[in-house]
């Protein structure tokens, strides 16, 4: 079905991060258990959901597994563990000291101490979402970076840990894998930060372990927007769709453009391409969930894509450059149909996991900088003190805190 522009503007606009209350009362459940009873609390809730115990798989059933996949997937494996880290590594991470005649101001930029990156595993194996978490933490110096993934876990994913360079995996997923992670048991030891996607069973629990550990961000259903003009491929776009639309029945894939007759083409191909996709089904409950929008020309349609705020943004435009300065909300952006979303989803070099649910509003793709944190420092001589203290403490004394002011007179 092809929309017009009015017709999904508000709908755009009313987009955020909605939780289901059942679930966050469910979650809040497993979520005190576990705080209270430890490991006992973690293997039942493991048992009952997974049907399997936690355990930690040592490094070297990963290394086995590595071993054990064909060539070319290991060659594929090393290649984006290249890309990724290569990209990261030009990340600024850097503080600095300044020291002038008034004394020392400056910041002191330390990696975490540890952190947690949640795998999900459901329909399919996601071990570039490993990959795409534990190669920016390893990249910043996090000292010590922990795998959770549900029960059986995929030879894949302990290959990519492997190739990633993690420092420990356990077996454990859902909302009982976050509160070990933010909690701590006897076996798993306490994170201070937790990163990675999840159904909304793990999302809920992010959520509510807040405070606790900090989060990369609380991930939606993953959603694309295409911005075609009319020298784009229908079958380019409806495939780049398609490729979105079967990560789940709950996926939002938009195509915007201003040519009507791309529209209807592209809206063809999508069905003659789905008639053989062996995830059809939940592909097509996807596309009901996004649509192809015609709008009056690109600038309406780059509008609109700020307003959506897409975890994926592709400009597949004759000359995409000049837009680029027109994106202000978006987790990543792709130029022209020559740059799909599924490369950044494997191999590119940024991370896939990205802002969902218009939170790219105020949010950004992981990055290294979501493992530092930043301390300032303050080390000011005895004549800026002196100069600075009459003034901080008018200041103290207009908030109406005389402790502090009195603090500053001393100094004076």
């Amino acid at each position: 079905m092809i929309y017009r522009a009015e017709e999904v503007r508000e709908r755009f606009a009313r987009r955020g991060l909605f939780f289901d209350p059942k679930v966050e009362e469910v979650v809040r459940g497993i979520l005190e258990a576990v705080r209270a009873e430890g490991d006992a609390a973690l293997d039942r809730f493991s048992l009952d959901l997974d049907g399997h115990p936690v355990e930690e798989i040592p490094k070297r059933a990963w290394r086995q597994a590595y071993e054990d996949l064909d060539e070319a997937l290991r060659d594929a494996l090393e290649t984006a563990k290249e890309r990724i880290e290569a990209f990261y590594r030009e990340e600024a991470k850097g503080g600095f000291l300044k020291a002038d005649a008034a004394g020392v101001l400056g910041q002191l930029v330390r990696p975490l101490a540890r952190v947690g990156v949640y795998v999900p595993g459901g329909s399919a194996p996601l071990l570039s979402s490993l990959l795409m978490s534990v190669i920016p933490a390893k990249v910043a110096g996090v000292g010590e970076v922990i795998v959770a993934s549900p029960p059986r876990v995929h030879p894949g994913v302990l290959a990519a840990a492997w190739v990633a360079g993690a420092d420990r995996l356990f077996a454990m997923g859902g909302a009982q894998a976050i509160a070990a992670l933010a909690y701590g048991t006897a076996r798993v030891p306490r994170v201070d930060k937790i990163v990675g996607p999840g159904n909304a069973y793990v999302v809920a629990a992010k959520r509510q372990v807040y405070g606790v550990v900090g989060l990369d961000g609380l991930a939606g259903p993953t959603e694309t927007m295409l911005v075609a003009d009319g020298s784009a491929s229908p079958k380019l776009l409806a495939a780049d769709l398609l490729a979105q639309a079967e990560h789940g029945p709950d996926s939002e894939p938009w195509l915007l453009s201003p040519d009507r007759a791309l529209l209807e083409r592209v809206e063809a191909e999508l069905y003659r391409q789905l008639q053989d996709l062996p995830r059809a089904e939940m592909a097509r409950k996807a596309l009901e969930r996004g649509g192809l929008v015609l709008t009056q020309d690109l600038e309406e349609a780059l509008a609109l894509a700020n307003l959506y705020a897409p975890e994926h943004l592709c400009l597949a435009l004759a000359d995409p450059l000049p837009w680029l300065g027109k994106v202000q909300n978006a987790g990543g952006v792709f130029l022209g149909e020559g740059s799909p979303e599924a490369l950044g989803d494997y191999i590119a070099g940024p991370s896939h996991v990205m802002p969902t649910s218009g939170t790219a509003r105020f949010q950004g793709g992981l990055a290294v900088r979501d493992f530092l944190k930043v301390i300032p420092v303050i080390g000011l001589g005895e004549k800026a003190v002196r100069e600075l203290s009459a003034k901080g403490a008018v200041l103290a004394r207009a908030e109406g805190l005389e402790g502090h002011a009195r603090s500053l007179d001393l100094r004076q």
